[in-house]
């Protein structure tokens, strides 16, 4: 675990689904292989079987899947580097702002003034996962926020979230969360589903 994360702190808020620790972190079961936040409603796992990692890729990167029920994806801007290293900071802020979508690892690491080798150490070190990891993760909660919260169409969606190719998109989906896309639109119908596509800010 990083060391920015203190376990026992971490345990309580999820005990208590404390949700000013909301987007801080996140809450691996090892019995279920899902990742959750911390003010999940589920019944809490037992303490001996958790782990906690500080951003959704460091827990997918552990081989973990995102809950279905307190959507990882919705969770607050996670700012859970705060704090960290400046570089690390502001190497994440441009991944969520979509650089890696059109650029390589490289070419953040030459923005941020280091090298690769160093970018990757820092990443691992604070934020449990690699740039590319990071700018994966990123891809897949966008898309699936917005297939929850609009009506674009799934192929809309996979450009606008930063996939290169439907293809692509697809893929991601069946790794994250081990079903396609398309899986999480059947059965929705009317009002349930909001067309705001015209006003929906991509960052």
């Amino acid at each position: 675990m990083p060391r920015e994360l203190d376990w026992e702190v971490c345990d309580r808020a999820r005990l208590a689904r404390d949700p000013a620790y909301d987007g801080l972190f996140f809450t691996g079961v090892r019995t279920t292989r899902i990742y959750c936040r911390p003010v999940c409603q589920v019944r809490p796992a037992k303490s001996e079987n958790v782990l906690f990692f500080p951003t959704a890729a460091a827990a997918e990167r552990a081989g973990f899947r995102p809950c279905l029920r307190c959507r990882p994806e919705a969770a607050p801007g996670s700012p859970a580097w705060s704090g960290t290293a400046t570089t690390v900071a502001r190497g994440m802020r441009l991944i969520q702002k979509g650089f890696l979508d059109r650029a390589s690892v490289s070419e953040l690491a030459e923005k941020l003034g280091i090298g690769p080798r160093h970018l990757l150490r820092l990443f691992l070190r604070h934020a449990g996962a690699t740039p590319s990891e990071v700018a994966a993760t990123r891809r897949v909660q966008l898309a699936k926020r917005l297939i929850d919260d609009t009506a674009m169409p799934l192929s809309e969606i996979a450009f606008a979230a930063g996939f290169g190719s439907v293809r692509r998109f697809n893929d991601a989906f069946r790794a994250t969360y081990g079903r396609p896309p398309s899986s999480f639109r059947r059965g929705v119908r009317g009002p349930k589903r909001r067309d705001h596509s015209d006003r929906l800010r991509l960052v």
